[in-house]
């Protein structure tokens, strides 16, 4: 026996996830792969399944609590490796006999007949008496492997029972308004025989836990076999784009090597091989949009264990929630000045399940108002979709208040010109973030009323100390640039400055400020502008900064960041030190208040009260929202950023 802690998995970048719900406790005997806690986004929910078999020795997680990557959830007492399998068998084969004894006599029709299997309610993570809302079969229906057979509901969630394997029903065993448990006969399936395979295929088909998810897959034996490749978890996003196919039909690929390249509206992301072997079919091209679970490709696995693919059926319940990020890509304009807490509240009483009630808290949409399309009225996603399109349209055609903030205050479009009149042009589609960037700058200037003042920063003496503690700074691994000097002083000055430090409140009634500094820096990178952001940057230290804000900007231009690196920054320096030019306006990124342009340094004269001296001065462009900021604060926030960088000694004070 051995004691082993299961943690928290990758979440997407998510920090301090809600825990909805705890499924075990001590003294549980758990398999690989059953489920162990559901935890909840603003975009899905999840379950984190076990890695390991064996007894629970200690919960470290609460119903209520919150959890990040890598917490520990459980310590168990785990079965040694040799023990294990030949302990596993019985177990298995006794359920296997019990809730499925219709296959046993199917066993010597190998030559070509076909069999009965019963499939079963699969695992409804501890949820009981779950009622049956749709029923999409009939005897007599022919199914695929993977088609949905009846939508279930519980009070946090929606799901679709898949067909566990191809074949014809033959009997449903279940009615519409019906309330189903976990290994409930839910309908007979006469399977074709495919040979001597179907012997093995009763004991997978038994157990509750995979009967959620297709069992081929399970079916290769030692000597490897074709798998299906799905596309993993998304964190919750969907309709997610592919940028870039890195295997094609044929190629031999390493366990690890990169699949294929993901771009959500946030971030990157390469998909992994889970395995070795040959690719034998590739579903997926590039420009494409996929979802989790997916079919990817079909992989043949070289030689080795059975194939294990515990994890599909652990992704397969939550996976309806996901819809509910499609609303983040498009909520551009959620309900103004409105009360989003009472409007969830009221949202609760209409019959909608929660990833519709996700999407319309996405969009600022309250349900009240919108006709549900599905069965006793219940509100489905295409339902708040079709309203919000109904509203834009309104608004397209002269639709008041919401014109006005969303249209740029009437402001009449650029007309449409044909540019190949005039000569030779070539139209490139713009990337993601080039859509968002311009999305988000248009929003801005037309929402802040912006003011920038400038002012020149004499760096002389600390251009004289960086380039002094250059080569000791090198030895440290670190390369010591005039920015980690920017971010200190600038994070300095907002912990004086407190109206720099804040942003307004939703309802336009309040201001909040913020008692902690993080630090956005505006990175030029070849698929556009990205903003990481440094957190707690007045507690760091110039080596500190400096270290991370290179590795940053080095994640950003390889498009390796994630969504949590990207989010909570209070106030932005966009540098254009490196390229030139002598002041620019930057436009401020609400809900920041401020954000403070850099431009490159020069040699100027300066009076020093007896002569003219030369002297580095760096130009320095303060934009921020008239709103907040008054032109007196600007004046003295500038002065004091001025003071800092000037005489690099108040830095230490």
């Amino acid at each position: 026996m051995s004691t082993t802690n299961i943690t928290v998995p990758d979440i997407g970048g998510y920090d301090n996830v809600d825990i909805i719900e705890v499924l075990v406790k001590e003294g549980d005997t758990i398999a690989e792969g059953d489920s162990l806690i559901t935890l909840e986004t603003d975009k899905a929910s999840m379950e984190v399944p076990a890695t390991v078999g064996g007894v629970v020795k200690k919960v470290l997680v609460s119903e209520g609590g919150t959890c990040s990557e890598g917490d520990v959830i459980v310590e168990v007492e785990a079965e040694g490796a040799a023990a294990a399998p030949a302990a596993e068998t019985p177990a298995e084969e006794k359920p296997a006999e019990a809730a499925a004894p219709a296959p046993a006599p199917a066993a010597p029709a190998a030559s070509g007949g076909s069999r009965i299997e019963t499939v079963l309610i699969p695992d409804l993570s501890g949820a009981s008496d779950v009622d049956v809302i749709e029923v999409l079969v009939k005897d007599g229906d022919s199914v695929e492997e993977g088609d949905s057979l009846i939508t279930l509901e519980t009070d946090k969630a929606s799901m679709e029972v898949p067909a566990p394997m191809s074949g014809v029903v033959k009997s449903m065993k279940i009615s519409e308004g019906a309330k189903v448990n976990e290994g409930d006969l839910l309908l007979e399936l006469e399977v074709s025989d495919g040979g001597a395979a179907p012997a093995a295929a009763p004991a997978a088909e038994a157990a509750p836990a995979e009967a959620a998810a297709p069992a081929p897959a399970a079916a290769p034996a030692s000597s490897g076999g074709v798998e299906q490749v799905l596309i993993p978890d998304l964190s919750g996003a969907s309709d997610v784009d592919v940028i870039e196919v890195l295997v094609k039909d044929g190629d031999s690929v390493e366990e690890g090597d990169s699949l294929i390249t993901l771009e959500t509206d946030k971030a990157s992301m390469e998909v992994p091989a889970p395995k070795a072997g040959v690719i034998k079919s590739m579903k997926i091209s590039e420009g494409d949009k996929v979802n989790e679970g997916d079919l990817l490709l079909e992989l043949e696995v070289s030689g080795g264990a059975a194939p294990a693919p515990a994890a599909a059926p652990a992704q397969e319940a939550p996976k309806p929630a996901a819809p509910a990020a499609a609303a983040p890509q498009k909520a551009a304009a959620p309900a103004s000045g409105a009360n989003i807490a009472a409007m969830d509240q009221k949202n609760k009483s209409v019959h909608a399940g929660p990833a519709v009630r996700a999407i319309a808290r996405e969009f600022g949409v309250d349900l009240t108002k919108v006709k549900g399309s599905a069965r006793k009225g219940r509100i489905v996603k295409e339902d708040v979709q079709a309203y919000v399109k109904s509203v834009m349209k309104q608004v397209e055609q002269g639709g008041g208040a919401a014109a006005a903030v969303t249209g740029g205050s009437g402001i009449p479009p650029i007309p449409a010109v044909d540019f190949s009149k005039f000569g030779e042009t070539e139209m490139v589609k713009l990337s993601k973030v080039d859509k968002i960037t311009r999305d988000n700058m248009s929003r801005c200037w037309l929402n802040i009323p912006h003011v920038t003042q400038f002012d020149d920063a004499d760096i002389t003496e600390l251009e004289a100390f960086r380039k002094s503690m250059k080569d000791e700074a090198a030895k440290s691994g670190v390369k010591l640039t005039p920015l980690p000097f920017l971010i200190k002083a600038a994070a300095i000055a907002l912990t004086r400055h407190q109206k720099f430090n804040a942003s307004l409140h939703s309802d336009g009634e309040h201001i909040v400020y913020k008692k902690y500094v993080n630090i956005g820096i505006a990175v030029d990178t070849p698929n556009g502008l990205m903003v990481p952001v440094i957190k707690d940057a007045d507690k760091k230290s110039i080596y500190e900064l400096s270290k991370e804000a290179n590795e940053l900007a080095g994640k950003a231009k390889d498009r390796k960041l994630k969504p949590n690196e990207m989010q909570g920054a209070c106030f932005t320096i966009s540098s254009l030190g490196g390229i030139g030019g002598n002041g620019f306006t930057p436009i401020v990124n609400a809900p920041e208040v401020a954000i403070l342009g850099v431009s490159r340094a020069d040699i100027k004269p300066r009076w020093n009260g007896k002569e003219f001296e030369p002297r580095q001065m760096l130009p320095l462009c303060l934009s921020y929202d008239h709103r907040a900021i008054n032109g007196g604060d600007a004046g003295r926030f500038l002065t004091d950023l001025n003071g800092l960088l000037s005489d690099i000694r108040r830095l230490l004070l």
